[in-house]
């Protein structure tokens, strides 16, 4: 009897000594919907994801979304809450072979229990598409319940057909309000965060890891662990967790930035937003979250480019001539210096007038050309004119103006309408009257 109660004392030591060792945020992640922070508008009293998993109705689906959200939490409270058999995987670490298992195995249980398996695939995203469909015939005929999880666009990184047969969720970075929440339970939790120490920590301490957290609460508890461990107790057997600490503890903001992610075009897509709103601030804000992340600079030139010619055009057609020359300038100089070449051929694209004109006119050209009507060269506008007596071609430098009304095509259209923007309203201008005497004519 003796001897059993001492096994049994030794157990719950190790059984301690293991979850201390553990980090922070593993201790910390919520084991119930009411311990869960964030996310109201899919796991919120009534919402369709929180009903499903309540009710054990949880059908296949994709948790996506940026770093310490939530999601792997979340699956483990799916985890908690069913009544079915539970897997779960990592696609980093497994492959097909373990795949075949994993589902030969659910089969068998679905033969011998009538039951499915709920299995949980972290990082779903690593698997390519071989290895996701071998997942499909299983997730048809209702062997497995898939949740997928991934910091990527599904719709890039996921196979259509395990989409189509899935709800797909889209888990946000958390807010303040959420993260300040976090913190404070981890200060005062004393079985799994840092209740029974004896922290004073600042205000400015806890703003400042909130803020560098950027939505992520993995960042942020990782962040008041590193600070909490390193400080010592002072005379008054404090721990002091000021701003230097909170500082020093953070070191350096990473940014979620792939390449071939959801991120790299989303900070592209409001880069080029920025400057055709002529926002300068906010585009060279964006095109530096591009640099400290890594980003190639002549991608970067390129999207000047594009911008320059479709969304300035000829309102300042030297925006299109600076664009070009500092994607040809960044290839002699190289980084870092290019950044300043490409912060001044951003700003100068952003700064000018706006017109779309030329793009509209293109697209129009291109539209008339597949659905209008079928035109034919003019035999005074052919390379070659075999019929010197039919009407002749008039050389326009031979009149007054350097112009000579004439017709260049049959049932002319008009594709190009000039706004009155810039440089743009002097063509305006010129072209009005022009097109105004050619009417009357």
């Amino acid at each position: 009897m003796s001897v059993f109660h001492t096994m049994e004392q030794k157990d719950l030591f190790m059984d301690n000594i293991n979850k201390q060792s553990k980090p922070l945020a593993i201790r910390m992640s919520p084991r119930s919907f009411e311990e869960f922070v964030g996310q109201d508008n899919i796991v919120g009293s009534g919402k369709l994801l929180r009903r499903l998993i309540e009710n054990d109705n949880l059908c296949s689906t994709i948790f996506f979304g940026p770093p310490g959200t939530g999601k792997s939490a979340l699956a483990r409270i799916v985890a908690s809450k069913t009544k079915f058999y539970f897997k779960q995987a990592n696609a980093v670490t497994i492959g097909v072979i373990d795949i075949r298992r994993i589902m030969e195995g659910a089969k068998s249980k679905i033969e011998m229990h009538a039951k499915k398996t709920i299995l949980i695939l972290d990082e779903i995203h690593h698997f390519n598409r071989s290895q996701q469909d071998v997942l499909l015939p299983y997730i048809e005929e209702g062997i497995i319940t898939l949740v997928g999880i991934t910091t990527e666009n599904p719709l890039f990184c996921i196979n259509a057909t395990i989409i189509s047969r899935s709800i797909v969720f889209e888990f946000k970075s958390l807010p303040k309000k959420a993260l300040l929440c976090i913190l404070d339970s981890a200060l005062k939790d004393k079985e799994d965060g840092f209740g029974d120490s004896k922290i004073k920590i600042s205000e400015e301490a806890k703003e400042y890891l909130v803020l560098n957290a950027c939505g992520d609460a993995r960042k942020l508890l990782n962040a008041l662990e590193v600070g909490v461990l390193s400080v010592i107790n002072n005379a008054e057997d404090l721990r002091i967790f000021d701003l230097n600490v909170a500082q020093e503890s953070v070191q350096k903001r990473t940014i979620l930035y792939s390449r071939s992610g959801d991120a790299h075009y989303d900070y592209i897509s409001a880069f080029i937003k920025s400057m055709r709103g002529t926002d300068p601030d906010a585009t060279v804000y964006w095109m530096a979250k591009m640099f400290e992340a890594g980003e190639d600079p002549h991608f970067i030139a390129r999207r000047i480019i594009i911008c320059a010619s479709e969304d300035v055009g000829i309102a300042d057609p030297r925006a299109l001539i600076i664009a070009v020359s500092a994607l040809n300038a960044i290839k002699f100089v190289g980084m870092p210096e290019a950044r300043i070449v490409l912060a001044e051929a951003a700003i100068y694209v952003a700064s000018a007038p706006k017109s779309n004109a030329s793009y509209m006119a293109v697209e129009r050209a291109l539209s008339e050309v597949k659905s209008g009507k079928i035109r034919n060269v003019p035999s005074y506008l052919k390379n070659l004119n075999f019929d010197e007596k039919e009407c002749e071609y008039r050389y326009p430098h031979d009149y007054d103006g350097h112009y000579v009304q004439q017709d260049y095509w049959s049932d002319p259209v008009e594709l190009y309408t000039p706004t009155e923007e810039g440089y743009e309203g002097k063509v305006r201008e010129r072209l009005f009257k022009i097109r105004k005497n050619k009417n009357k004519a």
